[in-house]
């Protein structure tokens, strides 16, 4: 086999000695299997290394593989520069990959290097690794904002070069679980961490690939985790193998979990090509989210619809709407979602047309057409587009932070001409400080600028 198998690991660079200076000993389960599982790849005599990392350069649509013939990096942003190690960067199999990749459609290369060195990501792994002997090029893979089915196909593309090329070739997924597991960890809690953290390692002891592609993006965003889509390449570089799954350990004593698992390759398995499959399960899960779809949600994709097919928005409105949609008037913002991620959102903080409905109408246009951070939707993409319409409350003035709750109010945050508008109960904001501090950003309000603020509630259809 090109790939005689992989393993996920986790970069906490205080595993290092070096850097934890003792404290490492609190996650000692997790440095035995580390070591266990650099035994393992040390074993199966790899002559190459693809190291998929969240911490390279990150575009949200390109992969960048890094580029260059070698590089370094050491661990003195953890206190601890005298650690270090050099790397040589597989050229040709990073060439043959690059090449399948873009035949296949799949933007990825070599461009927008911010930094040569090697990230932690990379450098923990490799650390380990080099402990056993392991010292063979490597290939260094970043993460987009691509969808799981596009991070699976680059594995995909990976393996392919490296069969090819006759490489025997490792593949290593770095990548941390939730940060959110304890109150009182770094990153504080948030019920999604233990729960992001038991559905994942359920799927590493189970080797069920097809898990890392369809779990819940909302739980992943709101467990904070960093090493989902280094997975689900993974998946996709052992596309068509059988594998035998070991789970070697999993704890997170410090609020992070930290997983690591070994998949040894044992022959060919043409059912465990899992493309078909997350397509299909897709498919389901859009038609049932469609077919519960209420009257906000249907008019906003009949708006959008109509505006991708003919180039005309809407001239009449649909029978049959609530009269609260055809009587009320309100500012109101639809927002996109594709893959997982954002694909537009555009609204009004006060009425502009005549109705609710108009309202919607309008603003699904602009969502797919008119924000600047996305190209505008293709015909293509319409089925797999997700909605929710944010239809807003009357603002009302407030003396300070405390009257806010961001999961119930949404801010607007005024200087002057300057404004700035948050909706509530959005994933990644969890503190009102954060709430406020975004708000500020949008409205080009600089932090020390005293603001006025109002808050707002909202009915969100989904």
């Amino acid at each position: 086999m090109s790939i005689p198998g992989a393993i996920i690991v986790p970069h906490p660079p205080l595993i290092i000695p070096a850097v934890g200076g003792g404290r490492e000993r609190g996650i000692q389960s997790t440095v035995d299997a580390y070591r266990a599982a650099a035994k393992r790849v040390a074993a199966w005599e790899p002559d190459a290394l693809v190291v998929t990392t969240p911490h390279s350069v990150m575009y949200s649509d390109y992969f960048h593989i890094s580029p260059g013939l070698a590089a370094s990096g050491d661990m003195r942003s953890f206190g601890a520069a005298s650690t270090r190690l050099d790397v040589r960067y597989d050229t040709e199999l990073r060439r043959e990959a690059i090449a399948l990749a873009e035949a296949a459609g799949i933007a990825a290369g070599t461009l927008g290097e911010r930094d040569a060195s090697i990230d932690h990501g990379t450098f923990i792994p490799l650390w380990f690794l080099r402990a056993e002997g392991v010292d063979c090029p490597i290939v260094r893979v970043g993460l987009s904002g691509f969808s799981p089915l596009e991070h699976y196909r680059l594995g995909v593309c990976l393996a392919r070069a490296a069969e090819k090329l006759g490489r025997r070739a490792v593949f290593v997924a770095s990548g941390d679980l939730s940060h959110k597991l304890r109150r009182d960890g770094p990153y504080g809690f948030a019920q999604e961490g233990p729960v992001y953290d038991e559905q994942v390692t359920q799927a590493m002891a189970s080797g069920d690939f097809l898990r890392f592609l369809t779990m819940d993006q909302g739980l992943c965003d709101r467990a904070a985790e960093c090493g989902q889509r280094s997975f689900q390449i993974m998946a996709g570089a052992l596309d068509g193998l059988a594998v035998e799954p070991e789970l070697l350990s999993h704890e997170g004593p410090f609020g992070v979990g930290y997983g690591v698992a070994v998949f040894t390759v044992t022959g060919r398995d043409d059912s465990r090509r899992f493309e078909n499959a997350y397509i299909a399960a897709q498919r389901n899960r859009l038609a049932a989210r469609k077919a519960a779809e209420d009257p906000w949600v249907k008019l906003a994709r009949l708006s959008l619809e109509t505006y991708v097919r003919t180039g005309r928005p809407l001239d009449r409105l649909p029978d049959g709407l609530p009269d609260e949609m055809l009587r009320a008037r309100a500012g109101s913002f639809v927002s996109l979602h594709a893959g997982g991620a954002l694909r537009g959102c555009i609204g009004t903080t006060a009425p502009t047309t005549e109705s609710v409905a108009w309202e919607i109408v309008q603003n699904a246009v602009s969502a797919c057409s008119r924000d600047p951070r996305f190209p505008p939707v293709r015909a293509g993409e319409l089925e797999g587009i997700e909605y929710s319409v944010d239809v807003l409350g009357a603002p009302e003035p407030i003396d300070s932070p405390a009257q806010l709750d961001v999961k119930r109010y949404g801010v607007i945050v005024s200087r002057g001409a300057r404004r700035g508008l948050l909706l509530p109960d959005l994933e990644g904001v969890d503190t009102v400080d954060e709430q406020i501090d975004i708000a500020r950003r949008k409205g080009g309000i600089a932090a020390g600028e005293p603001v006025r603020l109002e808050r707002f509630e909202v009915v969100r259809h989904t």
